[in-house]
C-alpha cells in the first residue's frame, strides 16, 4: 500500500512543492522519531508540541515528503524534498487516513459507547483473530488524531480493522466516522458520560449515533444493544441491523445462567444457528453484555463455535477496567481508568456478587464531566453502596465529599480525605486481611496511584 501524487491532490486545500521529486510513500507518521525512508511526515500542532518544530528532524531522518500548514511556508521554502501545504494539517491528516482506508482490502468495524468500548474492542479483536488478520486501536487512540493513526497502521494484510471512537463534544464522532467509513458499527450503550458537554442521554445518543448513521448510509450493518432503551427505540432507523441482548428478544440472545463465586458470569448465547455456553474470564454483568456484543459481531462475520470458544479462553482484562488482582490475604479490583455514574454502579454490582472476601472496602474519586448535576450524581451513589454493605468507604475529591455526607447520613462507615497525602497515610495503616478492595475514579483523579500503593504494601 502506498500514497501516490494523485492521492495527494485528493487532500483538501493541498498544494505540492517539488512535485517532480515526489515518490510514492508507504508510511504516514506524525512523530518525527518514527520516520523512515518512504515516509510522509505530517506536522500537527497539538496542546504540548507543534510538529512544525520537528520538520527538519523528520527530513534528516529520511522523510520522503512532509505536510505543513500553509502559514508556515516561509519557514520551509528551502526544503529540497517534496512538501505539501494545506490550510490545516490536522484536517489533512484525516483526509490522508480516509484515502488510506479506501485502499484497504479488509472491512472496518467501528465501536463507540458511554461504557465498555475499549473492553468490547479488545474482546472482539481476540475473537476475530482466531480466523482473520486483525488490526485494532491501541492504547487510547480513539480521537480525531487516534482514529486516523490507527487506520494508517493497517496494511495490505489487514482483513479486519477494529476501531474505537471516543468523544466528549458534539461533532467528534461524525468527524472520525467519516474518515473510517465503517462496514460494521456498534454502540455499546448510552449513559451519563460527558453530560457536561453533551447535556443529557439524548445528547449522548445524538452524538454517538452519528456512527450508526454514517455506517447505514454506506450500506453497512449496525449492531444494536437491545437492552439499552435509547438504542432499541431507534433501531428501525437503519436498514441492516443485528440486535443482541439479555432482556429483550434479539437476533443474538444471551442468558446469564449463573455467576461463579469469583463474580464471573456463566453465559449461554444463541444466534445465527449456533448455541454456545461459556464462563467469561472477566467480571460482572457489564462485561457480559460487552462480550455478547463481541460475539454478535463474530457470528455475523462467520466465526465457528469452536473459534469463539477458543478465543474466549484468551480474553484478558484490560488494565484499569474491572481488573481483579489477587494477593495473599486480600484482593483488589482496579477500575481506575475512568468513571461515571453507570460504571460505578456496575463496579459495585461486581463486588456485591463476590462472596469469597468478608470485608469490602470501597475507594472512590470524583466523577468528572457531569455538569451542573454533578453533586446529585455523586450523592445518588449512596443507595447503591448501601446494598453492598461495605466495611468502609473512603472518598477523595471535591464532589465525593457529598457522597460521604450521604453515606454517614445512611449510617455507613465512610471517611472523606481532602488531600492525597492524608489518604495515602490512611491506606498505609489499613488492615487489608480478608478484604476485597474496589478503587475507582475519573482519569484526572489518578486513582491508579492508590492501586500501586496497596500493591507495594504487599512487598
Amino acid at each position: 500500500m502506498r500514497l501516490t501524487i494523485k492521492d495527494i491532490f485528493e487532500i483538501e486545500s493541498a498544494e505540492i512543492f517539488n512535485p517532480d521529486e515526489f515518490k510514492p510513500v508507504t508510511k504516514v507518521v506524525i512523530d518525527s522519531r518514527k520516520v523512515k525512508k518512504k515516509s510522509m511526515f505530517v506536522a500537527i500542532k497539538g496542546n504540548r508540541f507543534d510538529g512544525h518544530n520537528f520538520v527538519r528532524e523528520a527530513v534528516n531522518n529520511g522523510a520522503g515528503a512532509v505536510v505543513i500548514n500553509r502559514n508556515k511556508l516561509g519557514e520551509f521554502e528551502d526544503l529540497e524534498i517534496p512538501f505539501v501545504t494545506v490550510k490545516n494539517t490536522l484536517k489533512a491528516y484525516g483526509d490522508i487516513a480516509r484515502i488510506w482506508r479506501r485502499k484497504l482490502n479488509g472491512n472496518v468495524i467501528s465501536i463507540t459507547g458511554s461504557n465498555g468500548k475499549t473492553t468490547t474492542k479488545e474482546m472482539l479483536s481476540v475473537l476475530l483473530s482466531e480466523r482473520y488478520k486483525v488490526t485494532k486501536t491501541e492504547s487510547n487512540n480513539n480521537n480525531q488524531i487516534g482514529v486516523p493513526l490507527t487506520i494508517l497502521s493497517a496494511n495490505e494484510k489487514t482483513e479486519l480493522l477494529v476501531l474505537e471512537h471516543g468523544t466528549n463534544h458534539f461533532g467528534e464522532i461524525e468527524y472520525t466516522a467519516k474518515i473510517a467509513e465503517p462496514d460494521y458499527s456498534l454502540i455499546t450503550n448510552i449513559g451519563d458520560s460527558h453530560v457536561e458537554f453533551l447535556k443529557n442521554r439524548n445528547g449522548v445518543y445524538k452524538e454517538k449515533s452519528a456512527l450508526l448513521k454514517i455506517t447505514g448510509e454506506l450500506g453497512g450493518t449496525v449492531f444494536i444493544n437491545n437492552d439499552d432503551p435509547l438504542l432499541s427505540k431507534n433501531k428501525n432507523k437503519f436498514n441492516h441491523v443485528v440486535t443482541y441482548g439479555f432482556n429483550k428478544l434479539s437476533n443474538v440472545q444471551g442468558t446469564i445462567t449463573d455467576f461463579t463465586e469469583s463474580g464471573n458470569p456463566e453465559i449461554n448465547i444463541k444466534g445465527f444457528g449456533k448455541n454456545l455456553s461459556v464462563v467469561l474470564p472477566l467480571l460482572g454483568f457489564s462485561n457480559a453484555i460487552n462480550y455478547l456484543a463481541a460475539v454478535a459481531v463474530a457470528l455475523k462475520l462467520g466465526l465457528k463455535k469452536s473459534e469463539i470458544l477458543n478465543g474466549t479462553k484468551k480474553i484478558k482484562p484490560v488494565n484499569g477496567r474491572l481488573n481483579l488482582i489477587k494477593r495473599k490475604g486480600f484482593a483488589l479490583i482496579d477500575d481506575t481508568y475512568n468513571s461515571n455514574p453507570q460504571s460505578v454502579k456496575e463496579a459495585l454490582d461486581v463486588i456485591k456478587k463476590i462472596n469469597t472476601y468478608k470485608n469490602k472496602i470501597i475507594i472512590l474519586g470524583d466523577m468528572f464531566e457531569l455538569g451542573e448535576k454533578s453533586i446529585e450524581y455523586h450523592k445518588k451513589l449512596g443507595t447503591k453502596i448501601k446494598s453492598v454493605k461495605p466495611m468502609i468507604v473512603l472518598t477523595i475529591g471535591r464532589h465525593m465529599k457529598y457522597l460521604t455526607d450521604e453515606l454517614v447520613r445512611k449510617k455507613l462507615n465512610s471517611v472523606h480525605f481532602r488531600t492525597r497525602k492524608a489518604l495515602v497515610k490512611y491506606l498505609e495503616k489499613l488492615n487489608l486481611n480478608g478484604a476485597l478492595i474496589l478503587i475507582k475514579g475519573s482519569r484526572g483523579m489518578r486513582m491508579e496511584e492508590f492501586v500501586e500503593l496497596i500493591m507495594e504494601r504487599e512487598n
